[in-house]
């Protein structure tokens, strides 16, 4: 009986390193790259799944079963959800000085961030160009909530950000055009992940990456780079998840005079007399509300 037979009937155990749609590259312990497919309609594997799989020819197989997460990201709408990464212990979300970031998304990624109870990093990349003062003064609020800030030029330098990365698997979250597949060509220069140019007439960054992908920084620290996204779907939280993923909040729910305070108009809202005292920032609650409202009139995903 040959090699290849016994593989074939034998199951192994691998990461994920890639996910393209319902077909996914899964590397063995040996290092070696498997193109797999799932079994029936099953598709909902990310980059750090660790499956097991069976062989079907020499650099073909089949996921068998999947192990338990430790972590997961991900996006909903009241229609679907994406899946971005598996077994995660930090997201990176990455900004940028031009083209102007949505400070929107940067308070829908924190909140699905601390929803998973993933360690989030904020990175603010073109610290370059001119625009940078404002930007960074957009993150002072966040700077001041106790979110670690990272200020990087990636085509000159990703020196910065590299210590944040020892000792983690971390994924790369943000809008198209933020530089996401440049700090990844800057730390592994060998991969040449192909970037694009920004179309400023739109402000907004062309699409680069479609698909994840996960890379070795070292033996023990990867990265996974997610496609550039425009939204942020928070459809799969609670009210009470959203609530607990404003950290800022926490101290001060259950205080509320209504127990099911939405903290909008009602009176003796502890969340508002915070911010008249000047212990919350208004702009915080602004942005509660928006998804607050926005998860109260949305369907939701069965």
């Amino acid at each position: 009986m040959s090699s290849i037979t016994n593989l074939k009937n034998s199951t192994l155990q691998g990461l994920v390193v890639a996910a393209y749609g319902k077909r996914y590259q899964v590397e063995l312990a040996d290092k070696t790259r498997i193109s797999c497919v799932t079994r029936g309609k099953k598709t909902d594997l990310a980059c750090g799944d660790i499956v097991n799989i069976k062989l079907t020819d020499k650099a073909e197989g089949v996921v068998e079963s999947s192990e338990k997460r430790e972590s997961l990201l991900y996006r909903s709408n009241g229609f679907k959800s994406k899946i971005l990464a598996s077994n995660v212990t930090q997201v990176l979300i990455v900004l940028a000085t031009q083209p102007s970031f949505y400070e929107a998304l940067l308070n829908r990624c924190l909140a699905a961030a601390e929803a998973a109870n993933i360690k989030p990093l904020i990175v603010l990349n073109k610290c370059d160009l001119a625009e940078a003062n404002d930007a960074k003064n957009k993150l002072k609020v966040y700077e001041a909530l106790g979110y670690q800030t990272v200020y990087l030029s990636a085509l000159e330098d990703t020196a910065p950000l590299q210590p944040y990365l020892d000792h983690h698997q971390s994924v790369l979250v943000g809008q198209s055009g933020m530089g996401k597949s440049t700090i990844i060509n800057t730390l592994l220069p060998d991969e040449n992940v192909r970037t694009r140019e920004i179309s400023s007439t739109l402000d907004s960054g062309k699409h680069t990456t479609t698909a994840a992908h996960l890379y070795h920084l070292n033996e023990h620290s990867t990265l996974i780079d997610s496609p550039g996204l425009q939204e942020f779907g928070i459809n799969h939280l609670t009210q009470e998840e959203l609530e607990l993923s404003f950290i800022e909040f926490r101290p001060y729910l259950g205080h509320c005079r209504f127990s099911d305070c939405k903290h909008q108009h009602e009176p003796d809202c502890t969340i508002k007399n915070a911010i008249v005292e000047g212990k919350i920032n208004a702009i915080r609650l602004v942005f509660y509300q928006e998804l607050s409202t926005e998860l109260s009139n949305a369907p939701r995903i069965n």
